[in-house]
């Protein structure tokens, strides 16, 4: 179900809302509805529309401007500035009390636009994936917005489809619902779409009714919409739904406690030089200014907000490249990721899968010609046209595969190849189109009577149709799978066929049929025994141009890729040596061989070490893979499209699932959406993830040395008994034009030449490690330090304190302004950091300077502030000594450099 706002509708009628869909019968739904079997047509969808709204539910709340500005000044910090405005005021005070006014607008403002613009790229991201369904609308299937179903639109269903409205069942295969949303019930549902019910039926017991936001789970259905939006059972609860506020995302979290424990350390630091200068003679209310100033000024209080800005702003960069992040957390997640276990189909290949080979018992092998889709192509035995027998033979093959099929096919008025199914099923269409086999005649000449729709764990499909008075089933699936349901052939000369065609990369159907005694669904599968083996076919599926790069741009990275397939094992060999992934037989894995070693986890972790290629992977075995991986120490992404697939998303470190061909239920165990299913926007997401978490970093060391450096310049000059440095305006002056901007613009930083040459970050690595610590109390006790020794200095040579004061505050200003450019790279100096790379942050250090030294020259702001413009000279010497700071980082760097690249 869509969340966006639901569009204004008009009267609903009562007969509609107060129906009880599930006890009426599909004639009478449709009669109600005003539907046909055919569905409705454009002018009858957009009355619907107008009167029913948009199939949405009211939007998660999100505050308002007003409220993000009002909780600028929920914090303990604003508190202590208020107290310090309070006692201004109470002392006579007015001047410092309007700047402590000034001050905290300012700084609300900025923490307003910062909080602003972080929700706002987040909600941006949910309008990003399109939910789809599939339609009969004017008598032809298509995909549309599930935004835009009505009451009376005829829809399908298929396994791992979020069921988009409430939907009164027409008919159903196997159908299993997951309606654990709605009535807590943790076990599948099987739906009957006959069921007779009474009007009263408990919400857990109407089987003939699909309820929007359940999952379907197994099985096909076919219905009619009835009700839609907020007038869904989902509805009359989403307005609890939607006023259920959102926890920040873990990384925001930690670093919200990290802030606070370093705001409590710095806390004690300002008590005990608040009680020293109270024993040195200073007064209490001055004291308690200084205090104030000095705690707004150090703790990095703003952090979170300046960390979900950087996490937003990766996102953004992520959704360029093709990559959604449904959570934040696997923005910087993706950076450590260590092995990519790939699906095969649609994320290394383009998922156009093409009929090339026909092998036909007793008529030999067959060539396909033609590309992808289009059912243009000739049939050829070493490139000229086969012999009658041998066609004919091909043409039963053909006219099986496109009866067992539930995928369609046909060209546009313009010649433009349409189609919508399986990419299986549509390979099979367009085989009957090259052999001029009508597929919609064929499929009214032998009309299906029931059905084995395909699923994973059966890897087989089954269609029964009538022939006159008796029953055909069609079946096309896995050879080894087909084989054993078939008599008459060599099944040993099959079984090398196949083997032949898979070694080549092919993947390899084997398509059967025969008559039955089956009169029903519940006696299909028991009834496949003695058919006639029709042939193999061997499909191609080409691999993405840019899959090959990708896969060495990972091994560059120092992440590896495993491909995890249902292909057999021959096929997925074929197609891995030519990604590079994979050479020999030996690094090719079953699924059979994981699930003997299933109790043995360090045998199973041992086979797991060195497999590169797993074939014939079933969805539990491709769960135990992703649990082995992560147990001998790799961060593991892993891709997925299917309902079956959940299970290893959801295990995986980082989930990601398809954007295009995927199902609802991947697309909700996941944490990644690949919006073009291409294996290569990994690779982007992976160096996007990097650059995102280095942008974290720098963040962080920016702000934390800043802080420690102020509280550095303040311990020296209590210790050593000299004057105040900076009085308190002075320091909230300094906060304002060095926070909020500078640390912010640092989030836009592009990333470094070479961050996917580096090795993958170990997972357990903490943002404050080793080299954070060194770098910020290093860079914060040289810019305290060299304050201290410039006051000390000044006052020394005889300077007045004013113009010393003066003089340490435009140092201050320009130490950190300074550190913005140092804080550019953890890794290259400064020096090699072009400008053009992140002009935000250029424009943000030019304003600050400029608006300090503009208000040297305004007047009233300059007495509030105790300063004076100063000359030529003067300006030079504090510049040389900022720039000190340049060279204490850039010796640093030569001297501890990163040594995690490749």
């Amino acid at each position: 179900m869509e969340t966006a706002n639901s569009s204004q509708a008009g009267p609903i009628p009562s007969d509609i809302l107060e129906c009880r869909w599930h006890a009426v019968t599909v004639e009478d739904a449709l009669e109600r509805l005003g539907a046909r079997a055919n569905g409705l047509n454009e002018d009858e969808v957009a009355a619907r529309r107008a009167v029913f709204g948009a199939n949405s539910l009211p939007a998660a709340h999100r505050p308002g401007l007003a409220i993000v500005y009002l909780r600028q000044f929920k914090s303990p910090l604003i508190y202590l500035l208020l107290a310090a405005a309070a006692v201004s005021l109470a002392i006579g005070e007015l001047t410092d009390a309007a700047f402590i006014f000034v001050v905290l607008q300012v700084n609300a403002v900025i923490g307003t636009a910062q909080e602003w613009k972080a929700a706002s790229s987040a909600a941006a991201l949910d309008t990003l994936v399109q939910k789809l369904a599939v339609v009969r609308r004017n008598g032809v299937r298509r995909q549309i917005d599930a935004v835009d179903l009505v009451p009376g639109d005829l829809i399908e269903l298929g396994a791992g489809a979020l069921v988009p409205a409430d939907i009164r069942l027409f008919s159903e295969r196997d159908l299993q619902v997951d309606e654990s949303l709605l009535t807590g019930e943790s076990l599948p549902v099987e739906k009957d779409a006959d069921a007779h019910l009474a009007a009263d039926a408990a919400l857990g017991d109407r089987l003939t009714l699909l309820h929007a936001g359940t999952v379907v789970l197994a099985g096909r259905a076919t219905g009619l919409v009835a009700r839609t939006g907020l007038h869904t059972e989902i509805g009359r609860i989403a307005q609890a739904l939607a006023t259920a506020e959102q926890p920040p995302p873990p990384l925001v979290a930690r670093l919200d406690r990290f802030a606070k424990r370093v705001g409590y350390a710095m806390v004690g630091v300002i008590l005990l030089l608040g009680a020293i200068q109270l024993m040195q003679g200073f007064d209490l209310v001055q004291v308690f200014f200084v205090a104030v100033a000095l705690a707004v000024a150090a703790i990095p209080e703003g952090m979170p907000v300046a960390i979900t800005v950087a996490l937003a702003i990766g996102t953004g960069r992520m959704a360029r490249r093709n990559v959604i992040v449904r959570a934040l957390p696997a923005v910087e997640g993706l950076g450590a990721c260590t092995m990519v276990a790939s699906d095969k189909t649609g994320t290394l290949t383009v998922n156009q899968l093409t009929a090339r080979l026909l092998w036909l018992p007793g008529q030999g092998m067959l060539e396909v010609g033609g590309e992808g889709y289009r059912p243009i192509g000739d049939i050829t035995r070493g490139g000229t046209p086969p012999d009658a027998a041998a066609r004919r033979a091909a043409g039963e093959l053909a006219k099986s595969g496109a009866l067992c099929n539930e995928a369609s096919l046909h060209l546009d008025t313009g010649g433009d190849v349409r189609h919508f199914g399986d990419t299986v099923d549509v390979a099979f269409l367009a085989l009957a189109g090259k052999m001029d086999i009508d597929a919609a005649a064929l499929g009214e000449r032998f009309p299906e009577a029931f059905a084995i729709p395909y699923e994973p764990r059966r890897r087989f499909a089954a269609s029964f149709n009538r022939d006159g008075a008796d029953i055909v089933a069609h079946v096309k699936g896995a050879a080894e799978t087909i084989l054993p349901m078939c008599s008459g052939i060599d099944r040993q000369a099959a079984l090398d066929e196949a083997e032949r065609l898979a070694a080549g990369g092919y993947r390899v159907l084997a398509v059967a049929r025969g008559r039955t005694d089956a009169a029903s669904r519940d006696e299909a599968a028991g009834a496949l025994h003695d058919l006639q083996l029709l042939g193999l076919v061997g499909l191609i599926d080409p691999l993405r141009p840019e899959a090959a790069a990708a896969v060495r741009s990972c091994r560059d990275a120092g992440v590896g890729v495993v491909m995890v397939t249902g292909d057999h094992p021959a096929t997925a060999l074929a197609i891995a040596r030519d990604l590079g992934i994979a050479e020999e037989a030996g690094e090719v894995v079953t699924g059979a061989q994981i699930q003997e070693l299933a109790d043995d986890p360090a045998g199973l972790a041992e086979l797991a070490a060195h497999a590169r290629v797993f074939a014939r992977v079933e969805p539990i075995q491709k769960l135990l893979l992703v649990q082995t991986l992560q147990r001998i120490g790799h961060f593991v992404a892993v891709t997925g499209d299917g309902v079956n697939d959940a299970p290893a998303l959801g295990a995986a470190n980082i989930g990601v699932s398809m954007g295009k061909d995927g199902t609802d239920v991947a697309r909700g165990a996941s944490d990644l959406i690949l919006t073009d299913d291409n294996f290569a926007s990994i690779v982007g997401g992976i160096e996007e993830g990097r650059i995102a978490y280095d942008n974290v970093r720098k963040v962080i060391y920016l702000l934390v040395t800043t802080g420690v450096g102020e509280l550095v310049l303040f311990a020296l000059a209590i210790a050593f008994g000299l004057p105040l440095p900076i009085f308190a305006v002075q320091l909230l002056w300094l906060n304002l034009v060095t926070n909020g901007i500078q640390d912010v613009a640092l989030a836009f930083e592009k990333g470094e030449p070479g961050v996917l040459l580096r090795k993958p970050r170990p997972p357990a690595q903490q943002l404050f490690d080793r080299r954070m610590v060194e770098q910020v109390m290093l860079m914060g006790a040289w810019m305290g330090a060299a304050a201290f020794g410039t006051f000390w200095y000044l006052l020394e040579s005889g300077v007045p304190e004013q113009e010393a004061r003066n003089l340490v505050l435009l140092l201050m200003v320009l130490f950190e302004n300074v550190h913005a450019f140092n804080a550019r790279s953890e890794r290259r100096s400064a020096f090699r950091m072009p400008f053009a790379a992140n002009p935000l942050l250029v424009l943000a250090v030019i304003g600050a300077q400029a608006i300090h030294i503009g208000a040297m020259y305004t007047p009233g702001l300059a007495g509030i502030l105790d300063l004076k413009p100063i000359g030529l000279a003067a300006w030079m010497a504090v510049a040389a000594v900022a720039l000190t700071l340049l060279g204490v980082a850039e010796i640093y760097k030569l001297l501890r450099p990163v040594v995690d690249d490749a």
